[in-house]
């Protein structure tokens, strides 16, 4: 009996040993410290909703390789090999923290704080798994000037994402175009600081570009110094920009802020915006964009087109621009549409607008030419259903601040001013706004007034059906 007891005794220490091992190992996971990630951006009403960025546990990729293994989701790119001193190019460390991150669901690439990052051009291609988090704490850099852009390289894209479902790009960190050598490439003329004619870029790379993608998120970057456009989204759907710093000098050529070419559901929100040329631009093929809270200038503006080149169909529709602030500028808020084109821009509403010192605060031009060969033509995109409601400031007087120059042949219809009250910055008042072959209603008193829009519909209103865009 004795030696029964004993054995029982002896068997029940040996299974406590092994329950107590197992319960310090799992605390000690348990209180391992986690990563953190930047939280996203609040969702802006009625805009489809953007991938979250609290990245979940997925299971390790690289379970062999303990130098790049992650149980957290975030692969950082220092893990892949990223030198992250300014000179080292760092592109192929990147491209591999992409394609693990890209491999699990909710994964984040990270460059970490306090580093700065070289890569070259590159295309982030998708499909990834949902929830996919590009996050820049650090600086990414461009190459410096087109004599460090490696000759394999194209010269018309930097970082270019590419096919991508709910993929998020942000964090508190600066990318760095390093333009300043672009603009001065002897292929388009500029005007430099002290007005002499100089010349600039036309082969340059674009900074940032999105295509084919959707339910994209764009927030808390600092972007700055593109050799040419700093952000480009064309052919997506689903985008939210929010809280980004986009900067470059007021004489830096064809750098604009932000650009949209057939991309639907955009929301653009509390940004400061200052470049060389358009502050966001709308190309042919939009549709349902909200912009809100976005401080434009030095700026060319918020501008709609340029539409319809080379006798093309153009159609832009849905657009609201509210609570915003242009200063400085050279325009305002601007339709341009090239004469023989085919299309419309319709339901555009700018209000709650405030201008400082800007020449050609509202402007509808449809005699839009970068040449002297221009022509009229009979063709041309129909503009209507544009409101201007609560517009106010000031303008440089070298130009009227109102200007509405319709098509000869396809009025601009359904125009609507109130509460426009707009001053000179400095010198006497204008009091003569230009339009030609403009339709619409003044709801107030507008200051100047604009005794040159005409009332009602015009004679020709019954055939713009062939214009109008499905």
């Amino acid at each position: 009996m004795d030696l029964i007891r004993g054995f029982l005794f002896m068997c029940i220490t040996v299974m406590l040993s092994f329950h107590n091992l197992g319960y310090v190992e799992g605390r000690s996971h348990h209180h391992r410290k986690q990563k953190e990630v930047v939280p996203r951006v609040s969702e802006p009403k009625d805009q489809p909703p953007p991938p979250s960025n609290s990245p979940t546990v997925p299971s390790d990729p690289y379970p062999n390789d303990p130098e790049v293994s992650t149980s957290d989701g975030i692969f950082d790119v220092k893990s892949f090999g990223a030198v992250g001193d300014g000179s080292a190019d760092d592109t192929q460390a990147f491209r591999a923290a992409w394609k693990a991150a890209c491999a699990v669901e909710s994964g984040v690439i990270l460059a970490p704080a306090d580093y700065r990052f070289k890569i070259t051009s590159t295309i982030f291609s998708g499909p990834c798994k949902p929830g996919l988090v590009f996050q820049v704490d650090g600086t990414l850099m461009a190459p410096d000037g087109p004599d460090s852009w490696p000759e394999a390289d194209s010269r018309n894209h930097w970082l270019v994402f590419y096919r991508l479902d709910q993929m998020t790009l942000n964090g508190t960190g600066t990318i760095e175009g390093n333009g300043e050598q672009w603009w001065d490439l002897p292929c388009k003329p500029h005007r430099s600081s002290d007005g002499d004619q100089v010349r600039g870029p036309c082969n340059s790379p674009a900074m940032i570009e999105f295509y084919m993608s959707s339910k994209l998120e764009v927030s808390g970057l600092k972007i700055q110094n593109s050799p040419e456009f700093h952000m480009k989204f064309d052919g997506c759907e689903g985008v939210l920009v929010d809280k980004l710093s986009i900067s470059s000098p007021k004489l830096s050529p064809n750098t604009d802020g932000i650009h949209l070419g057939n991309t639907k559901s955009v929301g653009i929100y509390n940004s400061i915006i200052s470049n060389g040329d358009d502050c966001i631009s709308i190309g042919p093929g939009c549709s349902n964009v909200d912009i809100e809270g976005v401080t434009c200038g030095p700026s060319h503006g918020i501008s709609i087109g340029s539409l319809g080149v080379h006798n093309s169909q153009a159609c832009v529709s849905n657009l609201t621009v509210r609570n915003a602030i242009i200063k400085e500028s050279d325009n305002g808020l601007r339709i341009k549409t090239w004469q023989g084109g085919m299309g419309s821009v319709s339901g555009l509403e700018f209000e709650n607008i405030q201008m400082e010192n800007v020449r050609n605060c509202i402007i509808i031009d449809q005699y839009y030419c970068t040449s002297k060969g221009c022509l009229n033509q009979t063709s041309a995109v129909h503009v209507r259903d544009v409101t201007f409601r609560n517009i106010k400031g000031t303008y440089d007087v070298r130009t009227p601040p109102i200007h509405f120059a319709c098509s000869d042949t396809i009025a601009c219809t359904n125009i609507t001013l109130s509460d426009v009250e707009l001053f000179p910055h400095e010198g006497e008042l204008l009091d003569d706004p230009y339009c030609w072959n403009a339709y619409g209603t003044q709801e107030t008193l507008t200051i100047p007034p604009v005794n040159c829009l005409r009332d009602g519909e015009p004679a020709t209103v019954g055939e713009l059906s062939a214009y109008e865009c499905s």
